[in-house]
């Protein structure tokens, strides 16, 4: 970074996003527990609990694949009985509760699992997963987190109250896809060999995946941290390896547009393309889903539709799509990518849950290095991009990919019509990958990078969405070469330790020092 006149952010910020919110009492329970019927995708397809089941997987196992177990969901003779046996042995090797494979089931049917409620599928009234009720997915899976007042694994898993909001940089998400007895109907969000592409493969596996790949090929695949690392989950259909690390879903009002690529415009067009195509990946065998494959990727999106049939059918998935949603008028348009649209009040009732929940404190700094590392931060050249206070939204223009990225030095892989720009790769990087096929040129911006929000930075243990910085103090070093993604530095080491002290501190009331 180089020395310039202070300044508390860009002067050219971008253009205001619109967004509607609703009721964010109800919210919450649309951030909890409503999963617009995936239930059937996760319980028939996916077949997560009979996988869960078979491998006999206890709530101990759970915790340490990062999941996180609500105390206050668990009824009082069970919370007790975990207490005491905790309260015995402060580590949980030994809890008969924490090590018995059938409690797992049991906290399921207690809704007690964040993020994978239970549904009364079987509609006799009562919620038991061994009667054949089902489990679904939410927001909550990948974005909140048990404050480890009765338990916290090693692994980052925890019993605790809910903090709904922060990003779960513990959960492996690889790993818990691959306990699940259909791992292949993850198919889309594989990294795949296509015949399009000549059976080329892009991502972090050096091997593609097919439809013909067996069960223990993608549960390979998947449970490998090579492929998959920990706090990571791919959450685009493009048959590339692209998963991106975690990001919180609080305060959402400032963080717009949304996905790493900016791919988003409104929060509420960004929840419903989650539970209409991520959370159930069978919609994208539907004449609107077929339709956004094709937009995204011509003869390669008509090959992942084709052969997610196959792998469907091959695998005995019937009764799909599974989720409860409305056609909708402008099918392809970002309010309906895949021509469908959930529940329009549900949509603006979690934007206004998203937007309610607050940023953590940020950590203590003492106030002579938090002053030395704002005044660097205002003079180095970090607002031309970021702002430096940080209740105030994040610019919403987007960075250019050779801005953030100087070694980007992308082939053509193949053209598309306008406004998506051509599918561009840099074949020696993986930083660019998740923004290869989805990106902003879905809403005629460029290709580049959203801001970030620059918030909860102590709790968080990788840097860049695709986890190649391990620290903070390494973004920030100059070793890392002007070619590398993000290559603002400072060499000074003091002055370096200032700024990240700064960062880690940084929350919504940062600009007066706690």
């Amino acid at each position: 970074m180089a020395m310039s006149a202070g300044s508390d952010g860009p002067a050219d910020q971008g253009k205001p996003l619109p967004r509607k919110d609703g009721d964010a009492s109800a919210g919450k329970t649309v951030f909890r527990t409503e999963t617009f019927g995936n239930e059937g995708f996760w319980t028939d397809a996916v077949r997560m609990p009979a996988g869960m089941k078979a491998a006999r997987v206890t709530p101990y196992q759970l915790l340490e694949l990062g999941l996180q177990i609500d105390v206050d969901a668990l009824d009082g003779t069970t919370r007790d009985a975990l207490t005491a046996q905790l309260k015995s042995d402060p580590t949980g090797r030994t809890s008969a509760l924490l090590n018995d494979p059938a409690a797992t089931a049991t906290l399921m049917s207690d809704n007690a699992v964040m993020g994978m409620p239970i549904k009364d599928s079987n509609g006799d009234g009562v919620m038991n997963l061994a009667s054949g009720d089902k489990v679904g997915a939410t927001c909550a899976l990948c974005h909140s987190m048990a404050d480890g007042s009765l338990f916290r694994s090693p692994h980052g898993g925890a019993i605790g109250h809910r903090k709904d909001g922060l990003a779960n940089h513990s959960l492996n998400m690889g790993k818990i896809f691959a306990t699940a007895a259909n791992s292949r109907a993850l198919y889309p969000v594989l990294q795949l060999a296509l015949r399009a592409n000549g059976g080329k493969t892009l991502g972090r596996s050096t091997k593609g995946l097919t439809e013909n790949s067996s069960e223990a090929d993608v549960d390979a695949y998947l449970s490998n941290p090579d492929n998959y690392p920990v706090g990571m989950f791919d959450d685009t259909f493009d048959g590339n390896g692209d998963p991106m690390h975690n990001s919180p879903l609080f305060r959402q009002d400032l963080a717009a547009p949304y996905g790493s690529g900016g791919t988003i415009a409104r929060l509420d067009n960004f929840s419903n393309l989650v539970y209409t195509s991520l959370l159930d990946q069978t919609t994208l065998t539907t004449p609107g889903g077929r339709a956004f494959l094709h937009k995204l990727g011509g003869p390669a999106g008509d090959e992942i539709a084709d052969d997610y049939v196959k792998v469907l059918q091959a695998t005995g998935v019937t009764g799909y799509p599974y989720v409860k949603a409305s056609p909708h008028a402008m099918p392809g348009s970002e309010d309906a990518p895949v021509g469908l649209r959930v529940d329009e009040k549900m949509l603006l009732d979690l934007n206004a849950y998203m937007v309610s929940l607050p940023a953590p404190r940020g950590a203590d700094v003492d106030a002579a290095t938090f002053a030395a590392g704002r005044a660097l931060f205002r003079t180095v050249g970090c607002t031309s991009c970021h702002n430096a206070d940080q209740s105030k939204a994040v610019p919403t223009r987007m960075i250019p990919m050779k801005t953030i990225f100087p070694g980007d030095n992308p082939v053509t892989l193949a053209q598309r019509m306008p406004p998506l720009n051509p599918v561009l790769n840099t074949e020696a990087s993986i930083f660019d990958d998740k923004m290869v096929i989805v990106n902003a040129s879905l809403r005629g911006e460029i290709r580049g990078i959203a801001m970030p929000l620059l918030l909860d930075l102590a709790r968080k243990p990788v840097f860049l969405h695709d986890n190649s910085v391990p620290t903070l103090d390494a973004l920030l070093n100059p070793s890392r070469g002007t070619s590398s993604p993000h290559p603002f530095y400072l060499a000074d080491g003091k002055q370096r330790s200032a700024v990240v002290s700064y960062l880690r501190a940084l929350d919504t009331r940062s600009e007066t020092m706690h």
